[in-house]
């Protein structure tokens, strides 16, 4: 009897053991590993353009068909099982330390104390379509306040601080730099009054000041607010709180509007802020295509 006990014992304890291992095996043994994860900006330009960053660099392929509105359900080829985080733009600098990658907008790596010239593992070569531009409500864009701005945004001494602070991470878009001011414009009438422009905190309401500082020598004060997202710039304009803003590119201007029913029309392009990935928890982008 007691060898009967014995036995039965030590059966159970080998199933037992076998069970632990299985449930093991399911799942510490299992050679698969974590997929990396990459966050990138949840609105539609901005995501579509940090997909065709990834496309460019050879690690994901994107429908041609979507164009600089692609997300990632317009990715038709992940080879290497990349895990995509959509996160607000402005965000993704905060939450880099939690994933593997982040491709973020140089404006807010900037902001956030990142170089994009030195830290960047990968970024965009010429990006034309996504010049920085100011802009005004429509209907606003021929009066002599918005030509006096956009005469100082666009001016060489915008131009030259440019090339000479930002080590490539922001490019002047200015083909013909302005002297500062347009001739058109009646500056006496305007002295003693004040532009709003809303802006992003880095590299925009920097130049802005440079652009107050040209104001200023014609007696017009430029005000400057800074935000720190992506709507409401745009709603402050539309609604009249404030004359012009300085954040966006055009294919994001022209998503906003068609989305929310606003009419908000460029004034000025300054600037490309290349956009650039970024590592967390990652330091090199070889561990994408490591065996």
């Amino acid at each position: 009897m007691k060898k009967t006990i014995t036995k039965i014992l030590s059966l159970a304890l080998c199933l037992v053991c076998l069970f632990t291992l299985a449930a093991c095996g399911g799942s510490a043994s299992s050679d698969e590993a974590a997929p990396l994860t990459v966050a990138v900006p949840n609105d539609t330009t901005n995501e579509a353009r940090a997909l065709l960053l990834l496309e460019a660099l050879g690690y994901i392929t994107v429908d041609p068909n979507a164009g600089i509105t692609a997300t990632i359900g317009d990715i038709t080829e992940n080879p290497y099982g990349l895990e995509f985080k959509e996160v607000e733009a402005a965000q993704i600098p905060n939450i880099l330390q939690d994933v593997d990658f982040g491709v973020i907008n140089s404006n807010y790596a900037i902001d956030a104390g990142i170089n994009p010239a030195e830290d960047a593992l990968g970024i965009e070569g010429s990006a034309s379509a996504y010049v920085n531009i100011v802009c005004v409500k429509e209907g606003n864009e021929n009066t002599d306040a918005a030509k006096a701005l956009a005469a100082a945004v666009t001016s060489q001494k915008v131009a030259d601080y440019i090339a000479e602070n930002y080590g490539g991470s922001v490019v002047t878009a200015v083909e013909n730099p302005t002297d500062g001011y347009d001739a058109s414009v009646d500056y006496a009438a305007l002295a003693g009054t004040t532009i709003t422009v809303a802006a992003s905190p880095a590299p925009h309401a920097v130049i802005l000041e440079l652009a107050a500082e040209i104001l200023a020598e014609k007696d017009i004060t430029l005000e400057i607010k800074q935000f720190t997202d992506y709507v409401q710039p745009n709603l402050v304009v539309e609604s009249g709180e404030i004359f012009a803003n300085y954040f966006q590119h055009v294919p994001y201007l022209d998503d906003f509007n068609a989305e929310n029913d606003t009419h908000i029309v460029s004034i000025a392009g300054v600037h490309v802020e290349p956009m650039g990935i970024y590592g967390g928890k990652q330091t090199s982008l070889d561990v994408i295509t490591a065996e």
